[in-house]
């Protein structure tokens, strides 16, 4: 199977090579260009590690993939919501038509609505533990929604079992910062102190600061609190805190341990025997995106990321939790089933194109997907009375919830 995976994010790059890298299927991926698309660098380092060669990897513009993706038994689109379904539509829209697959780059749990709604179009959504099938195909269900799940092994966790972690080879303590868990500010400076702490606990050992981007470079999800800034901020930072915008896989090589609060990374560092601190100093709710740790053994707090108390996943957790067997992923035989079915001319097209709105519609669609890159006269106008409509249905939304909140009150 050709399989052509498209996608323009950091997380999103470096889920998609490793995927279609697969010995199973001829793999490309088609970099697109969004507001919020790599940087040559961030390239670079999100193909490290992935198997995919470097050849088989090019930058392309929205206008250029029809072409680009002329001949495709599958098309992953591999994006955020709005970019996915903007890749599903186009892919739709050839003929033949592909098969078109999608799919989330890392922990999944709790499933959302939107990652659902917004990846209808796609006839093969994939997912990496048992768990996550599991709770999204509920979530279809109770949304009406017809979709086809399907099982990988998250890449960055292809052993059977995590390898004993008992003696790491490396020293360093390295957190694996996100851009948006935990959000609010204190919470952000609270973490960074953490670091600080730790460095200072042993000075003769780095406390690594693992980033995706650089100042300028964009990432999956906005960040509008740096770690850099806040411990610049701080400044009484020990010189054994360090920053390093290195591929995960290198970080991890000299890694004693790794914390986080909910990255994938916890899942790779595992996979690498390396032990973890899942982080539950904010709570563990599904804002935080950790919930899946409950049961790991991962969890701790601030004073065991001090004192370097790492953890390795209990046994019990694991086969339900990214570490099944991979015998049992279904993802390729699922798609060559559909692609088997779109040569007997029995893939029936899927629900969920524009519908309201029409020429409009798609205009609005390609400029939420693509931002600044979209320059076309539609687009612009979207923008223009897309973004006030936009506006006024979420006020209306949140007056709604407000005063359903005062209803349920008062009858309580």
């Amino acid at each position: 199977m050709r399989v052509v995976a498209v996608a323009d994010t950091d997380s999103y790059v470096k889920w998609a090579a490793a995927l279609v890298a697969d010995a199973r299927v001829d793999g490309r991926l088609l970099v697109l260009d969004t507001e919020l698309v790599v940087s040559d660098a961030q390239l670079a380092s999100a193909l490290t590690g992935t198997g995919l060669a470097a050849d088989r990897v090019r930058r392309a513009s929205l206008d250029e993939l029809p072409g680009a993706l002329a001949g495709a038994d599958v098309v992953l689109a591999a994006a955020r919501g709005p970019v996915a379904r903007v890749i599903a539509r186009t892919a739709g829209r050839l003929d033949p038509r592909p098969v078109i697959a999608t799919g989330l780059p890392g922990i999944s749990i709790p499933p959302t609505w939107l990652a659902l709604h917004f990846r209808r179009e796609c006839d093969l959504f994939v997912l990496h533990s048992h768990r996550e099938v599991r709770e999204f195909e509920r979530l279809a269900g109770e949304r009406g929604v017809a979709q086809r799940f399907a099982l990988a092994t998250l890449p960055f966790a292809r052993v059977a079992e995590p390898r004993d972690a008992a003696a790491p080879s490396g020293t360093d303590l390295v957190f694996a910062a996100q851009a948006i868990v935990p959000r609010e500010a204190p919470q952000r400076a609270a973490l960074a102190r953490v670091l600080v702490d730790a460095a200072r606990a042993d000075p003769a050992r780095r406390v690594v600061v693992k980033l995706r981007g650089r100042t300028g470079e964009a990432q999956t999800h906005r960040e509008f609190v740096s770690y850099p800034d806040l411990l610049a901020r701080m400044g009484d930072v020990p010189p054994n805190l360090v920053v390093s915008y290195a591929p995960m896989s290198e970080a991890l090589a000299t890694a004693e341990g790794l914390v986080t609060v909910s990255s994938t990374a916890a899942i790779e560092a595992a996979a690498s025997g390396v032990p973890v601190i899942a982080l539950d100093a904010f709570g563990v709710d599904e804002q935080l995106i950790n919930t899946v740790f409950v049961g790991s053994g991962l969890l701790a707090g601030a004073d065991d990321v001090v004192a370097r108390r790492l953890r390795s996943p209990e046994r019990e957790w694991l086969a339900d939790n990214y570490f099944h067997d991979p015998a049992e992923d279904t993802w390729v035989a699922a798609a060559a089933e559909l692609v088997a079915r779109r040569a007997a001319g029995a893939l029936a097209a899927r629900e969920g194109g524009p519908g309201f709105g029409g020429r409009a519609r798609e205009a609005w669609d390609r400029r939420l997907a693509l931002g600044n890159r979209d320059r076309t006269p539609g687009g612009i106008a979207a923008l223009v009375v897309g973004m006030p409509v936009r506006f006024a249905l979420r006020l209306t939304r949140r007056a709604a919830n407000l005063l359903a909140g005062a209803g349920r009150r008062a009858r309580a």
